[in-house]
């Protein structure tokens, strides 16, 4: 097996959220569109498609007001367990693994580049590793505010 370390940015975090909130997130669009990116980026979602095969394109909006056109393929979907997409330009596989552990969920999120070249250039130039970062503290942030609605939308009167 080839070895992909030099090729992959890779980051494990794990959350205080139940799993099927943190699916929630990552797979419906009125979520995502709140916490994906970077800091001071906004989103647009042009279409989630969310299945094997599904197409997803949105427009990150930099705090320049520099629009980043996105765009993937949906490869592998295991509900609540794994979501895989191809990105192209830049090109790179994403697989995302998520893992209950009761109230909490560790994600373990690997992004695949065609080439060590092509993964120096996203993380030098474009500080992707810090970018990764910040967007799941603000997954965080999010996850916070959808429990507090979620837990008090579930609560027996």
């Amino acid at each position: 097996m080839e070895a992909t370390e030099n090729r992959e940015m890779r980051i494990t975090r794990t959350f205080h959220s139940p799993i099927d909130l943190m699916w929630e997130a990552w797979t419906n669009p009125e979520h995502i569109v709140h916490w994906w990116g970077p800091n001071g980026f906004t989103n647009t979602i042009l279409k989630m498609d969310f299945q094997e095969g599904g197409e997803w394109k949105f427009t990150m909006h930099g705090p320049d007001g520099t629009n980043y056109p996105n765009r993937s393929i949906f490869k592998e979907i295991i509900p609540l367990q794994k979501i895989v997409f191809e990105h192209f330009n830049p090109h790179f596989i994403a697989t995302i693994l998520f893992e209950s552990k009761g109230e909490e969920t560790q994600v373990d999120w690997t992004m695949l580049f065609d080439t060590v070249e092509m993964h120096e250039i996203i993380v030098k130039s474009h500080k992707a590793d810090e970018g990764q970062k910040q967007n799941l503290e603000r997954l965080q942030l999010y996850l916070s505010k959808l429990r507090m609605t979620h837990h008090n939308s579930t609560e027996v009167i």
